[in-house]
């Protein structure tokens, strides 16, 4: 248990080195320096974005400072995703730093969500790990916790304490006995597709565990050739597990704070997982 604790804080140390420019188009005079963060892989872009809202509102007037939003080669970037979800799903050269273009101007109304403060992103997490508990728990653990629970979840993401968030996450880990979790919370990302969410429950009727391929075979058989062979790869916080990994042992492992197992499923010839 001691190595799989070592695992999870392996995964709520990542980070990634983000370049933060502002759009050459929003530009209205001289061109700003550019704002470098190492980003957490767990947290979202809202939680990191004051310092460089504060930085470029400088070089641009202010009638054309709007709701800030960001993008990546054309690709305006989800902020309810987790930040490695979109690393490991865009950056599929593997170029570091990352490259993110910020923008206040000409907000994509049918492709982003608004995020005007960061109790919107408090609410989405919050949310997200009720959903999650529905799915493990039927709702009961999240619900049986109390107001105070819910807080230090959130404060134990936002001020990256994990002993402080793990002090309250290991209760909705709870998976053995009568505790097992009924279906295991997962989203699987493709470029240009929605991603794809499902009820898929962590062992068979016989008690045998199921595994990564089993779930993606269920979820994305059309990735799968004549051989039974899976034809993409499955990344995980950068990380390509062996697909015979039991699935409820990611669940338990590999999951994000908010309690969901973020797949992306990437061509074979994406480098941004390595």
């Amino acid at each position: 248990m001691a190595e799989d604790r070592e695992i999870m804080r392996e995964l709520w140390d990542g980070r990634v080195p983000v370049t933060f420019t502002l759009a050459e188009e929003e530009i209205d005079s001289e061109q700003p320096d550019p704002v470098y963060l190492m980003v957490p892989r767990i947290t979202y872009f809202p939680l990191v974005t004051e310092k460089i809202t504060k930085h470029f509102t400088k070089y641009i007037s202010e009638e054309n400072q709007g709701e800030v939003w960001l993008e990546f080669e054309g690709q305006p970037l989800k902020w309810h995703y987790p930040v490695g979800v979109l690393y490991d799903l865009y950056n599929s050269d593997s170029s570091l730093p990352w490259r993110i273009s910020v923008h206040f101007q000409e907000f994509p109304e049918d492709e982003l969500l608004h995020c005007g403060s960061k109790d919107v992103v408090e609410s989405h997490f919050i949310s997200t790990i009720k959903e999650a508990d529905s799915l493990k728990h039927r709702g009961q653990v999240i619900n049986g916790m109390q107001k105070k629970d819910h807080k230090q979840l959130w404060n134990g993401l936002i001020h990256d304490r994990f002993e402080q968030f793990w002090s309250v996450n290991k209760k909705l880990m709870e998976s053995s006995g009568d505790d097992m979790f009924k279906y295991i919370p997962f989203r699987i990302y493709m470029v240009d597709k929605h991603y794809v969410q499902s009820l898929f429950r962590p062992m068979t009727d016989e008690g045998q565990h199921y595994t990564l391929k089993d779930l993606l075979k269920a979820s994305v058989p059309e990735f799968f050739n004549s051989d039974d062979i899976f034809t993409m790869h499955a990344v995980i916080h950068g990380v390509e597990p062996p697909l015979h990994t039991p699935i409820l042992w990611l669940s338990e492992h590999f999951s994000f704070p908010d309690n969901f197992l973020h797949i992306c499923v990437l061509s074979t010839d994406s480098k941004g997982y390595i």
